[in-house]
């Protein structure tokens, strides 16, 4: 922090919309300035080297690789710096990969914005952050289940491509939204129909239903 407390703000999001908007909430917080921003993951870590910050904002769905992915590369070079992830998808299953791969906190973009500045401050002081509803599923989470689920296996891209598959998205839609072949995403469906001992599409929907991984 410098003398005046002001925390640095480097915001990685595809949408120049919602960066805008980010910029606008962040603007009526006088502690808050926002140093840096990127569209995708090769620029968001490129530039949050220079950009000196406290906290980053990084969607965790970028075009050319995941945010997670993000997340661990950017850790790993500033393992000090507090990785706030902002995302659609539903809550706990992301969070939790998020939260493990080194996350200070995670939150919906759909939150209200006192609620991202709370969170900017609170993680930038060193603590977590996840929303009281979160909180409440992550804690009914641990005490449902006792076994270890199979999409736990399934490394982040197998994960993300599982959920987007039981999204109703063909193979060819997946690889051109994430910036990949179609080869590439085949490999992935393959990987993880394998690691999670399913016959098909329809079993993998069938099973992302039952647990609550896609609304």
């Amino acid at each position: 922090m410098t003398d005046k407390a002001i925390i640095r703000v480097f915001i990685a999001d595809d949408h120049a919309i919602v960066r805008e908007g980010l910029k606008q909430i962040l603007a009526e917080s006088p502690d808050i300035i926002v140093a840096g921003e990127a569209e995708d993951g090769i620029d968001a870590i490129k530039h949050v080297r220079k950009a000196k910050c406290h906290v980053m904002l990084l969607d965790i769905s970028l075009p050319d690789r995941s945010g997670i992915e993000v997340l661990k590369l950017v850790k790993k070079e500033h393992p000090e710096l507090a990785v706030l992830m902002l995302s659609m998808h539903r809550e706990d299953q992301y969070a939790i990969r998020s939260l493990k791969a080194g996350a200070a906190g995670y939150l919906t973009k759909q939150s209200a914005p006192r609620e991202l500045v709370t969170a900017i401050r609170q993680v930038a002081s060193g603590q977590k952050y996840v929303s009281a509803a979160l909180a409440q599923e992550l804690a009914s989470a641990v005490g449902e289940n006792h076994d270890t689920p199979l999409h736990d296996s399934l490394s982040d891209r197998e994960y993300q491509t599982l959920t987007m598959i039981a999204s109703g998205k063909t193979v060819g839609a997946i690889a051109k939204e994430l910036s990949l072949s179609v080869k590439t995403i085949s490999e992935y469906r393959s990987r993880l129909l394998v690691k999670m001992k399913l016959k098909n599409s329809a079993e993998l929907t069938h099973y992302a239903i039952k647990n609550q991984l896609i609304e």
